[in-house]
């Protein structure tokens, strides 16, 4: 069995209707009562479900405890320990303030989402076993809809841990989905808390009404080039709206019928002449069954030979007077199984069939993402369902039925991907279509789909025929599969979660709930390379108030409230906010002297090589030598403190401006020399720090590869870490010239990285906030070149919300409010990126003509290429800051790096003086 929820009531044509309108079936509890507990379990009985202040009458009770049983059961299942109580003390938190993801539904659907959760967002998944531990409340100025309460759940944590919990105050929901299987009573109640919702809801009663409408969701699909799905013949009465005047499809035919009665003959001839259509390829069976939410879950299906046209027809009109508006009989082709192997060797006998079931998850812009895929398999001559299979992975499914090429089970993979994201895309642009009343509440969205596939032969190449779209019985397949990798007696490797994608999206779309509507004091705009700040700002609901000293700026337009005043003179930043830090607002941030530490280089470094611990490992073994150099005598001095070769940079500097490599004592004369005459002030080179003046630095140069560390901290806890590597810079210079990420270095080897980078942070006082940390790893370990107790610049941002869906700015924001980031635990990454940049000096005439701004925008809407444009002028110079940064996507770093590499010599960017080669050989 997929699950110990109660199947719904089987049906066979031979049976009257009185079988379907309720007569007690063995095994189940009378009317409205949960099935009779068959859980052999030796949990303890004595927990505290009720909820003050919400009674349940007894026909609820018996189902809360009877899905506190269904949990209990399902954990020991999997081997971890038992839901602890501790409802006596009521927890307290701080509603509107912190991410709460609630769960209304079966505790064995969504097991590996809780699971999932636990491990993503510590104590903030929650599980309700009773719609009487939820309450909805108006919302101020929200006409029509209300805030979700949570007064008692199921918390969950890392290793399984649960416990059950009350909340005083009541926790406020930041994302609900509900698992609309509830019983008669719950089911209504369920379907009533998810509508109309302030916070971000996964599923409602009227968008699972459409996703589980065989005959709707076949013809959406079926106007989709890359979705296949059974030849169907369909017999509608009154239909929804959405069904009418739609585009007929090959395959598909849709037959209104102006009432129930009288339609012999009618029916006699469309079936006949669909038996005989071409449109049903080799299919020797049909399978007759209704349509409509009202038959969700009953197995009513007949199967009849394709020849057997009167068995058809009176199955047919025996199944039209149960019909009411808005639902349809079916007549559709049953995808005769693949006959597998293609060659070599005798087929299986009894022939065997696989079903296979696809999860599908929304992700980061809205795009479909594959998730899981898990297989039924079975007799071909059976139907196959969710719960009458073992779930197993396609490997093993594919090889029980004689096919175990790795290629062609790799091409099955690849088209029931295609096919299962076609499917979400097609929900997803149909949703969006509908109204906030069509769709149960305007925050109502279909955040995870699970696609059920018959694997048939068209053409000679094995191709999954779309059979139905469903809420949850997908997810819980996966979650079952997933079980066996949960027992760690059983020593097998585990997989990345189906359910994690859909955690992610929960964390994301709760973290904009959050910060809808707050308001951010901002100080500078920046540059083209910030435009991104104001389009997220907007698209995020923030309200920004920004004091910047151009008046002409550009944002000035985008924001709340535009102040202007100059803030250029950095030296009085001081007195221009002491106040202002001093009183914080009331807001976690890090210290005004911890911030003055890490902007200043030099500063950074001493002050870290002082801190030996304990605790050990230490900031001071990442501690780099250095002096700081503010005039011609100080460079003398600090020759014979810095070993040679050193680098010399500016205190204040950004995009390594000014960065040189010294090899003796004249190098380093001549280069302060120089320096301290070309840019002495803002106005030499706006935006890389002058402004907080021109001092100067020598430190030594460490061998080693180059690593940017991307850091959200809150309250002295590091939340998440973004590691990516750099590629060899054109010495003596250090400007950028490519990157990649995820970064090719081992687990250890990234391990150490975060925890140095975290460990430079925590040593400066950088206790919350979204930090950019430089390092190198060289043999005795990280080294650190330098923090940025800011997000990190150039495409650092746009890669890390492309790559793991995390957004830097969204963090940085929510910090800046006092809230907590909703992050996951531990973001995985959706692929690889390798980028190079383009500098004027070196791609003027390239830039100028074959990757002009415009070329490369184009290809970057095509998908071909990322683009991020770092600076608007297109001007050489000897301190220069690279213009753009051009990126290839691919599954591994080679197939990113090959990309980028073809498209940099056919757009001009390689050459003699800039070898894209070479900056690329890191990433191999």
């Amino acid at each position: 069995m997929l699950s110990l929820d109660p199947l719904g009531y089987e049906w066979d044509c031979s049976l009257g209707s009185k079988d379907l309108d309720g007569e007690e079936q063995p095994g189940r509890g009378g009317a409205g009562l949960p099935p009779i507990s068959c859980f052999p379990g030796s949990w303890r009985q004595d927990v505290g479900l009720d909820c003050k202040g919400s009674p349940e009458g007894a026909e609820a009770r018996a189902w809360t405890v009877y899905y506190y049983s269904l949990l209990q059961s399902c954990l020991q299942q999997a081997g971890l320990p038992e839901t602890q109580d501790r409802s006596q003390v009521p927890h307290t938190g701080c509603p509107g303030a912190e991410v709460t993801l609630c769960i209304l539904g079966s505790p064995s659907t969504f097991l590996s989402v809780l699971l999932e959760g636990g491990v993503q967002s510590p104590g903030n998944m929650l599980l309700c076993l009773s719609p009487a531990w939820l309450t909805k409340v108006p919302a101020p100025g929200q006409l029509g809809e209300a805030a979700l309460l949570v007064s008692k759940a199921v918390s969950f944590y890392p290793g399984g841990l649960t416990f059950l919990d009350d909340f005083v105050p009541p926790r406020r929901a930041t994302y609900f989905l509900v698992g609309l299987g509830l019983g008669p009573g719950q089911g209504r109640e369920a379907a009533e808390l998810a509508r109309n919702l302030t916070c971000p809801t996964g599923a409602s009663a009227e968008l699972a009404r459409l996703l589980e409408d065989r005959l709707l969701m076949r013809q959406l699909l079926s106007q989709q080039g890359c979705v296949a799905v059974p030849a169907t013949l369909a017999f509608t009465y009154k239909p929804p709206g959405l069904l009418r005047g739609g585009d007929s499809s090959p395959g598909l035919r849709l037959v209104e019928l102006s009432g129930k009665e009288g339609q012999e003959t009618l029916v006699k001839e469309e079936i006949g002449a669909f038996l005989q259509s071409e449109a049903l390829g080799d299919a020797v069976q049909v399978a007759v069954k209704l349509s409509g939410w009202r038959w969700r879950g009953r197995q009513t299906l007949c199967l009849h030979p394709r020849v057997e046209l009167g068995a058809v027809v009176d199955t047919v009109l025996v199944l039209l007077e149960k019909l009411e508006e808005e639902e349809s009989v079916l007549v559709e082709a049953m995808c005769p199984p693949a006959q597998l192997p293609f060659s070599g060797g005798p087929s299986p006998s009894p022939e065997m069939a696989v079903r296979i079931c696809a999860v599908v998850c929304r992700t980061q812009g809205d795009r479909p993402l594959l998730s899981k895929v898990v297989c039924g398999v079975g007799r071909g001559d059976r139907p196959l369902r969710h719960q009458n299979s073992l779930p197993r992975t396609l490997e093993v499914a594919l090889a029980q039925c004689g096919l175990s090429e790795a290629a062609q089970v790799a091409a099955v993979r690849e088209r029931v991907k295609e096919a299962a994201e076609a499917a979400l895309a097609a929900v997803l642009a149909l949703e969006a279509g509908l109204s906030a009343e069509q769709r149960g509440g305007r925050r109502a969205c279909t955040d995870c789909l699970g696609v059920d596939f018959a694997l048939t032969v068209s053409g000679r190449a094995l191709t999954p025929v779309a059979l139905e779209l469903n809420c949850n019985l997908c997810l819980e397949a996966c979650g079952t599969l997933e079980g066996l990798w949960a027992a760690p007696r059983l020593g097998l490797a585990a997989e990345e979660a189906a359910a994690a994608p859909l955690v992610e999206t929960m964390l994301r779309r709760s973290a904009r709930y959050l910060m809808e509507g707050k308001q951010l004091l901002v100080i500078g705009a920046g540059g083209v390379s910030k435009k991104f700040v104001w389009e997220a700002a907007r698209d995020y609901g923030l309200k920004l108030h920004l004091v910047e000293s151009d008046p002409n700026h550009f944002a000035s337009q985008l924001v709340q409230t535009f102040i202007h005043f100059d803030v250029t003179e950095h030296r009085r930043d001081e007195e221009n906010a002491r106040l202002l830090a001093e009183l914080e607002l009331g807001l976690p941030c890090s210290p005004p002297a911890a911030m003055c530490l890490a902007k200043q280089k030099s500063r950074t470094q001493l002050h870290l090589s002082c801190r030996h611990g304990p605790p050990w490992p230490a900031p001071s073994l990442h501690a780099v030598a250095c002096c700081p150099l503010e005039s011609e005598a100080d460079v003398e001095r600090a020759v014979h403190q810095v070993p040679l070769p050193g680098v010399m940079k500016l205190e204040f500097g950004a995009g390594a401006v000014g960065v040189r490599l010294v090899e003796d004592v004249s190098q380093c004369h001549e280069h302060f020399s120089r320096i301290a005459h070309d840019l002495q002030g803002e106005a030499d080179h706006p935006g890389i720090g002058l402004g907080w003046g021109n001092a100067m630095l020598l430190m030594e140069f460490v061998e080693g590869t180059e690593h940017d560390v991307d850091l959200v901290v809150f309250g002295g806890r590091l939340l998440a870490a973004f590691v990516s590597d750099n590629g060899p810079t054109r010495l003596p210079g250090f400007t950028e010239t490519a990157a990649c990420m995820p970064t090719g270095l081992t687990p250890e080897q990234e391990a150490q990285m975060v925890q140095a980078a975290f460990r430079c942070c925590l040593g400066c006082g950088l206790l919350n906030g979204v930090f950019n940390v430089e390092l190198k790893l060289t043999g005795a370990g990280p080294r650190l070149i330098e923090i940025n107790p800011r997000m990190g610049g150039f495409y650092l941002r746009d890669w890390i919300l492309e790559l793991y869906g995390v957004d830097l700015l969204l963090a940085a924001a929510m910090v800046a409010c006092g809230l907590r980031p909703a992050l996951p635990t531990h973001p995985h990454a959706r692929g690889h990126l390798v980028g190079i940049m383009c500098l004027a000096s070196q791609h003027l005439q390239a830039l100028s003509s074959t990757a002009s701004r415009e070329t490369l925008q184009a290809l970057h809407d095509q998908g071909l290429l990322r683009l991020n444009l770092l600076e608007e002028a297109l001007v050489p110079g000897e301190y220069e800051e690279p213009y753009c940064s051009v990126a290839c996507a691919g599954s591994s770093p080679a197939e990113a790096r090959l990309r980028l590499l073809g498209l940099c010599q056919g757009l001009g960017i390689d050459g003699p003086n800039y070898p894209v080669a070479h900056f690329l050989s890191h990433f191999k």
